[in-house]
């Protein structure tokens, strides 16, 4: 009786161990892009945002850097699936260094 349940504590603190290993937060695999262009980002465009959509996010239109036509482009809006505890931050231009740099959308808390 002694080794069937000691065997399953062993069992059990492995299981336990790799699951622990195994797991891999949302967050934590959150990924940035940043681009950057000596070009300013147009004005944005005017979009006409839909009714909301239960279980998604409106992510809206931006403008992307095409680096083969060597223009922007503009990416229009769409929903996405919405996570629960984060909040979507859109993608977004910045001034930097005589220059224009891009951030990609992404979800925060």
């Amino acid at each position: 009786m002694r080794t069937l349940a000691r065997t399953f504590a062993v069992l059990t603190a492995l299981g336990l161990g790799l699951g622990a290993s195994a797991y891999a937060p949302d967050a934590a695999a959150r990924t940035q892009i940043s681009v950057g262009i000596n070009v300013a980002p147009p004005a944005p465009r005017y979009e006409v945002v839909p009714p909301p959509r239960v279980g998604y996010a409106w992510a809206p239109g931006y403008w992307r850097w095409d680096p083969y036509a060597h223009r922007h482009v503009w990416v229009v809006g769409r929903w996405m699936p919405a996570r629960h505890g984060y909040v979507y931050r859109q993608p977004r231009w910045e001034h930097y260094r005589g220059g224009w740099r891009f951030h990609d959308g992404y979800w925060g808390h």
